[in-house]
């Protein structure tokens, strides 16, 4: 029923965009973990951010952002592309949900698992050309020139792979001229700089009228020393200095085409890993052997600063009762700092996942344990700075720019929504998203 639902959607498409004319290119760039006030604020802060700064000038801009459930990379990168919340689009994490551990911490790489249409897909349906470098979720996606993200160990073989699933005959004709391409795992400021330069290539030489780039360094650096540390900062503004290069390059290749900075989640310092698994294991509710799982029947799904909790068997009304227990007496014991609790209805509402029976939210400073023999209390925290908590708090939210033909100059946008993007860069294109649940946020290009 998927696929006859999104091959309908993709039908629509085709006919809505048949009719409209295309107003300008777009190149959507996202630096992960991008927090707006650091350019906002960036004089304030002491950050030298020239690039990023002029989009308050000569185009639109977000006060912040409000992201999604959870304020997680995957998650967030979907709704930026399609304008739904996770609920819709059917990317709840980074991670795939795997309790034996099977898929080797697999991430939610592949493209198909997007349950509607992408701007990808939009811009198709209008007979627009599409490109990307490393975007998340980008497998398999319906896009001409494609660099996807995908790595799986970290070894020479992860840039066989993806070759293999690059658009076929893409990174050997740009190796030629720019040498190699950053592993998939290399989401350092290396790492970033080097897909600059694939980025600016693939614009010079295939043109896209819709391009999505993907900036990862950031988010690395403010996991490894925390957000607004030195190590961060200085990581940022290279970050700009890379904007100014796409800017450029797009600029020179269309001239009449619009330019989005977005970010998917803003980030907080973290002091202590819980180790929400033990509780759970205790009470019989996962099952170990050796330290393996070897049965389940709740099992929290870790999001960084929140967990889903998923069950085996939502049906079993005994099993259901065990675990709402559970987390009633964890919440009121700040050994786990539990900030909220949404049960399913709430999950929903909120547009999280349906597979998530509950969420649960930490307090700011507190994390998910990465793994089950983390001792609890904690001796420190695995990250320095972690997202994944609640939407609602300030350091969640995230950053939109924008700017362009059509584009008001130094137009404050206010509070938004992030699923307003999608709908804002489809009109920029002359293209649509019926789907979305948000709203355009400039005028309609005539």
């Amino acid at each position: 029923m998927r696929r006859s639902l999104f091959a309908l959607s993709l039908g629509l498409f085709a006919c809505l965009c048949a009719t409209q004319a295309v107003a300008e290119p777009v190149l959507l760039i996202s630096i992960d973990g991008l927090r707006p006030a650091d350019v906002l604020q960036a004089q304030q802060r002491g950050l030298h951010l020239p690039n990023l700064e002029a989009f308050l000038q000569r185009g639109a801009y977000a006060s912040n952002v409000r992201g999604v459930l959870p304020t997680l990379t995957y998650p967030s990168h979907t709704t930026l592309i399609t304008g739904v919340s996770p609920g819709v689009h059917g990317i709840g994490a980074n991670f795939t949900f795997d309790p034996y551990n099977k898929n080797q911490e697999g991430w939610y790489w592949y493209a198909s698992d997007i349950r509607v249409p992408t701007l990808w897909d939009a811009a198709h349906a209008a007979g627009l050309s599409t490109a990307n470098v490393h975007w998340p979720v980008s497998v398999g996606a319906n896009i001409d020139w494609n660099l996807p993200q995908i790595w799986r160990t970290g070894m020479d073989d992860d840039r066989k792979l993806l070759a293999a699933l690059a658009t076929p005959g893409l990174l050997p004709s740009l190796e030629k001229d720019l040498g190699p391409y950053a592993n998939g795992i290399d989401e350092d400021l290396p790492g970033d700089q080097n897909r600059t330069r694939f980025a600016i290539k693939l614009l010079e030489t295939r043109k896209p009228t819709f391009m999505t780039v993907y900036l990862t360094a950031l988010d690395t650096q403010q996991h490894a020393s925390g957000p607004d540390t030195p190590a961060s900062r200085d990581v940022l503004e290279h970050i700009d200095q890379l904007i100014g290069q796409l800017v450029a390059t797009a600029e020179r290749v269309h001239p009449e085409g619009a330019i989005a900075v977005a970010s998917d989640h803003g980030f907080a310092s973290v002091q202590h890993d819980v180790n929400l698994y033990l509780p759970f294991i205790k009470v019989g509710l996962i099952t170990l052997k050796d330290g393996k799982v070897t049965d389940w029947q709740a099992m929290p799904w870790f999001a960084g600063g929140s967990a889903a909790i998923v069950l085996r068997d939502p049906a079993n009304a005994a099993v259901k009762a065990q675990v709402s227990a559970l987390l009633a007496k964890l919440q009121s014991d700040p050994l786990f700092a539990i900030a909220h609790v949404l049960d399913h209805e709430q999950v929903v509402a909120q547009g999280g996942i349906a597979k998530a029976e509950w969420f649960v939210q930490f307090k700011l400073g507190y994390e998910m344990a990465l793994t089950m023999d983390t001792p609890l209390p904690s001796q420190g925290s695995h990250y320095r700075g972690m997202h994944g908590y609640d939407s609602a708090l300030p350091e969640m939210r995230s950053t939109f720019l924008v700017m362009g033909k059509h584009v008001p100059a130094a137009r404050n946008l206010g509070e938004v929504d992030m699923r307003d993007i999608a709908p804002t860069l489809a009109a920029l294109l002359g293209t649509s998203l019926p789907q979305a649940q948000g709203k355009a946020l400039l005028p309609v290009a005539p």
